[in-house]
């Protein structure tokens, strides 16, 4: 019988994690194309993978939407800085 204090772990889903991405830089990449190679992304790639050894679908997910809000402000930034200088 488990301990009360332990919670069950779900199996991560691998499938699911690589889609998930996918679909991240997919639409990062047609929508703000100039924030897809940001070094600003670091950061939030770096948190996705320590969320997938981890198995952590929750903060995953979050360093994902960090990931995309961060690479579209970065675009936006690019685009008024190259609107303002032309």
């Amino acid at each position: 019988m488990a301990s009360p204090d332990r919670t069950a772990v779900q199996p991560w889903d691998t499938e699911l994690a690589a889609q998930l991405a996918a679909e991240a830089l997919r639409w990062l990449g047609r929508n703000y194309p100039e924030g897809v190679t940001a070094e600003v992304l670091r950061e939030h790639e770096e948190a996705a993978h320590a969320a997938a050894m981890d198995a952590d679908e929750v903060r995953y997910r979050e360093a994902l939407r960090a990931y995309m809000r961060t690479g579209r402000d970065e675009a936006l930034r690019i685009r008024r800085g190259a609107a303002s200088n032309g």
